[in-house]
């Protein structure tokens, strides 16, 4: 619309009804002209939506549009697009004013409020999120997107809720039991919604037989209204709709394309169904297999003893037989081969079924009509081919179950974590311990764990300690401590104590579940790569019924006697040999397992074009603080200077970093911890990228690195010597001035991973060359890259700054991941080429990052570029198998090598050659759960080596 309006003319915003083009806009515009000569109208005829400035009132506005035929109302107001973000630095209303007036110069009716303790900020606004991200960055502090919604409570605010519960509520697990709680009062059952895509609804498809059905269904689902994405994926029978269409209308308009399809809601309850129906689907496969063949194999052994034509009349009773038992051979074993052409063909589609169902049935049929009218049938092409179509039948029908026996073996990984979901917990229930359904667990319960049990649901220790086994979700095999206030992720396994804690998450919010749908999300998604395999899969099997047809009319035409015979046999195995399968399998079984066998690492994979740049990968920019160090900083050296006395010094640096999320913040707290007490702080700021500043009890105090100090002018000078001597030992320097002077000067060390050289090690053995960024002092920087082995970094670098090199970078053509643990990195995280989140796989981590690194080793990022590598190798394998076999099978079934040979190839060997080419693609994706990472040391099994893969 266009927005030419002076703003002290009222304005009124008004729906429409019964105005559908310009010509009705320019109609109403016209009209209201000759009222009011200063007045102008902006029409939105998608929304039917009026914006008018005029002195006109509401009513009269009405009416005028009403006198020329249409209908109009008052536009009820609709609230802007609520939005909520995960901010640091943000820390006082005097920032948050800053933020709201930023965001009123672009929307003036925009609102701004935060939570300081969890780090949500919360905007409404019409701004896009990506704009507000923009102009929240830009005032130095740092941002990211949670999930645009209503304001609910956070996270963050739940956590803190439970481990600032008071002592006497945290009941020992042998001590008596405590009282218990009185139950709540029923709340009534809200009425059911219909169930809507929202962030993302998975569908269990049925009926699907090739690639070409993936691109009817994907087509299908995105003529429903509300739908913003759809990925349809063949190697799991499943399709990932994203957008606000409800699931019935999904489920109707697969049901429209002629398929079946229904609501995944359980993920283990639906993984449960498909391996039921797997394991029948593979019976039946196994019966059709043993119909097919126990009458084509001694046909066919009868065929090269006795020959298969007819040769006198007294041979069409024999032969007539035979015929009937081949057709109830087809009708059986071979009925959703010609169910499923039929549906495809009232649905104006054609699939691997419709070449199948053709190809066999011009086989019986042929044979038929020799065997019931032999004279319209030259005698040199009275060859039958009823052995033809039962091996068809039987030898498709065995691939067909070869291929569902390898395919069940690519979701082991997602079965893994299912597994780790606990059926039922120990929660206090009426002052004892029951044993109850893990759905009827509700967050702030007390649960007891045993030694030998998993954790059920997330929570916080309230009682006991234990060593406890995270290497399920993180991939790290040493066990983990675990004590009071720790916290307790669900799916992992108590080793040794008995554990008391309360539940914080639950159901879907426990980071397992988490876990579970995204490495579900991603097994459906599809790499750029695909791309050219689903446009082939799309024309695939018209083209080769085409080239069907255009095989028979040159063997009718240009070919030898018996010219029908051989018009058939050529036509049939045109139709048999091709195997859109193969091209369908090729992508989507190599990224199930791949990203499975990621998860089984540690490492969280977003989708599969994260997973493709993965492997594509020039540079990794990493992160000092947290990355490459442990970001566990202490205090090492301290130096006081002026006048000034060591105890109140430290009780000012505490009064301000006490206010801080930063790492170093808490060393400090540390550090100054018996200096703590009272003290009034004003004007309190936090500077991203440089420090913090405020006035206590009168005295304007500044704590922060040299920039901040030179803002303000301090002379540094005095503390030069050891500045020098500090740095030198990879000390990050932290300076105090107060009242415009310097008085003390922090060292803290921060150790460096152990693992740390060995990773960037291997990442240059790759092939991918490491860059630290840091806003730490050149000296520091220095002594942590030589110690690292790292020969590229650049220190004293702003947020800002970090993001310009990754910019510059790709600029010059580099693949560029970016590997960070803080909010602070997420403005480069999002611009890299793929952003590693590496920590303790934390709720923002997971939510925004493209490879979440759950163990917190830059072993990670090593292990994620070459396991994505072998992922696209095996990929590229598949594919060109897929395309060469049928580039080479098609022209050699049409009969190219006849002229050369003499040879015909037979729809039998066509029918072994297609079903073996999906079963060699499949079975070649499945090397891919052999793969282990160069740094795991060999098993019994030996891993397959990644150049191999």
């Amino acid at each position: 619309m266009n927005t030419e309006h002076t703003t002290a003319v009222p304005e009124t915003e008004l729906s429409l009804e019964g105005v559908k083009c310009n010509g009705c806009v320019n109609k109403i515009r016209r009209a209201l002209v000759e009222s009011d000569p200063d007045a102008s109208i902006e029409v939105d005829l998608e929304q039917r939506l009026a914006r008018v400035h005029s002195v006109l009132s509401a009513d009269q506005l009405i009416n005028l549009v009403e006198e020329l035929g249409y209908g109009a109302s008052l536009s009820e107001p609709v609230a802007p697009p609520h939005h909520r973000f995960r901010v640091e630095g943000v820390k006082c209303n005097g920032c948050l004013n800053k933020i709201r007036s930023a965001l009123l110069d672009r929307d003036e009716g925009a609102e701004a409020s935060a939570d300081f303790d969890a780090k949500v900020l919360e905007i409404q606004s019409q701004l896009p999120p990506t704009e507000v991200i923009e102009l929240v960055s830009g005032l130095g502090y740092g941002i990211q997107p949670l999930e645009t919604a209503e304001p609910t409570e956070t996270l963050a605010e739940t956590d803190a809720a439970q481990q600032t519960a008071e002592p006497e509520t945290r009941e020992p697990v042998n001590a008596a039991e405590p009282e218990p709680e009185p139950e709540p009062e029923p709340e009534p059952e809200p009425e059911p919604e219909p169930e809507t895509v929202g962030q993302g609804l998975q569908l269990a498809l049925e009926g699907m037989t090739c690639a070409g059905c993936v691109k009817s269904i994907e087509t299908a689902i995105q003529g429903v209204s509300g739908v913003d994405r759809v990925e349809v994926n063949f190697g799991s029978r499943s399709a990932l709709v994203s957008g606000s269409a409800s699931a019935e209308d999904l489920i109707h308009a697969v049901e429209q394309a002629g398929y079946g399809a229904s609501l995944v809601e359980d993920p283990e309850q639906a993984e449960q169904q498909k391996e039921a129906f797997e394991a029948a689907e593979y019976r039946r496969k196994l019966i059709n297999t043993g119909i097919g063949l126990g009458l084509g194999v001694p046909l066919m052994i009868a065929g090269f003893t006795h020959g298969m034509e007819l040769s006198s009349p007294a041979e069409r009773g024999f032969w007539g037989l035979i015929g009937l038992l081949t057709l109830a051979v087809l009708l059986s074993a071979g009925r959703h081969f010609y169910v499923g052409a039929w549906k495809a063909f009232t649905h104006h589609n054609a699939n691997m079924d419709t070449l199948i169902a053709t190809g066999t049935g011009a086989a019986w049929l042929y044979s038929m009509v020799v065997v019931v009218a032999p004279g319209i049938v030259p005698e040199a092409a009275r060859g039958l081919y009823f052995e033809a179509a039962a091996m068809i039948i039987g030898l498709i029908n065995l691939g067909q179950a070869l291929e569902l026996k390898a395919r069940g073996r690519t979701s082991q990984a997602i079965k893994r974590l299912l597994n780790l979901r606990t059926k039922s917990a120990r929660v206090w229930r009426e002052g004892r311990y029951q044993e109850l359904p893990i759905e009827q667990v509700q967050q702030d319960d007390l649960l007891q764990v045993r030694p030998g049990e998993q954790i059920p649901v997330d929570g916080v220790v309230t009682e006991g300690s234990s060593n406890l086994d995270e290497s399920m979700l993180t991939g790290e095999p040493m066990p983990v401590k675990k004590t009071l206030g720790d916290e307790l992720s669900a799916g992992t396994l108590n080793r040794t104590g008995a554990l008391c804690f309360r539940a914080t998450r639950v159901g879907k919010a426990t980071r397992l579940a988490q876990i579970i749908e995204m490495v579900r999300r991603a097994q459906n998604s599809k790499p750029p790569i695909s791309r050219l395999a689903d446009q082939v899969s799309s024309i695939f099997v018209p083209a080769v019924m085409l080239i069907a047809v255009a095989t028979a009319l040159a063997w009718y035409n240009l070919g030898p006697d018996p010219r029908v015979v051989h018009m058939l046999v050529a036509a049939t195995t045109v139709l048999i040999i091709a195997c859109p399968c193969a091209l369908g399998l090729a992508t989507p079984i190599s990224t199930m397992i791949g990203v499975g066998k990621a998860a089984e690492f540690g490492i969280l994979i977003r989708n599969g074009e994260a997973l493709q740049k993965a492997s594509t990968l020039s540079y990794v920019v990493v992160d000092k603080t947290g990355t490459l160090t442990l970001g566990q900083p202490r205090v090492t050296n301290f130096e006081l200077y002026g006048d000034g006395a060591k105890e109140p010094t430290l009780a000012l640096v505490h009064a301000l970093e006490s206010r801080s999320e930063h790492p170093l913040g808490e060393a400090l707290v540390s550090y100054c911890q018996d200096q703590s007490g009272e003290q009034e702080v004003e004007a309190f700021e936090a500077l991203s990228g440089k420090g913090l500043q405020a006035r206590v009890a009168g005295q304007q105090v500044l704590i922060g690195n040299p920039r901040l100090m030179a803002d303000h002018r301090i002379d540094l000078s005095i503390a030069q010597s050891h500045v020098e001597s500090w740095e030198a030992e990879a000390r990050t320097l932290v300076y105090v001035a107060i009242d415009g002077h310097l008085s003390a000067l922090f060292g803290i060390a921060d150790p460096i991973k152990p693992d740390a050289a060995e990773a960037i090690q291997r990442l240059k053995q790759d092939g991918v060359r490491v860059l630290m960024l840091t806003g730490d002092n050149p000296a520091t920087a220095a002594a942590v890259a030589r110690q690292t082995g790292i020969d590229e970094y650049q220190a004293e670098l702003m947020p800002d700054d970090k993001l310009a090199e990754i910019r510059r970078l790709q600029s010059l053509g580099e693949r560029v991941g970016m590997a960070g643990d803080g909010i602070n990195d997420a403005p480069a995280l999002s611009q890299a080429d793929v952003g590693f989140a590496i920590g303790s796989g934390t709720d923002v981590a997971i939510e925004s990052a493209d490879i979440t690194l759950m163990r917190g080793s830059l072993h990670g990022i090593a292990d994620a570029v070459e396991l994505s590598r072998a992922t696209l190798r095996n990929i590229k394998q598949n594919l060109w198998g897929a395309f060469t076999y049928n580039a080479l099978g098609i022209p050699v079934a049409a009969g190219v090598l006849y002229p050369f040979t003499g040879l015909l190839l037979s729809p039998v060997i066509a029918g072994v050659a297609m079903s073996l080419s999906s079963v060699t693609v499949v079975s070649n994706a499945n090397r891919l759960r052999f793969f282990a990472p160069s740094h795991l040391p060999h098993t019994d099994n030996g891993p397959v080596a990644k150049e191999s893969v």
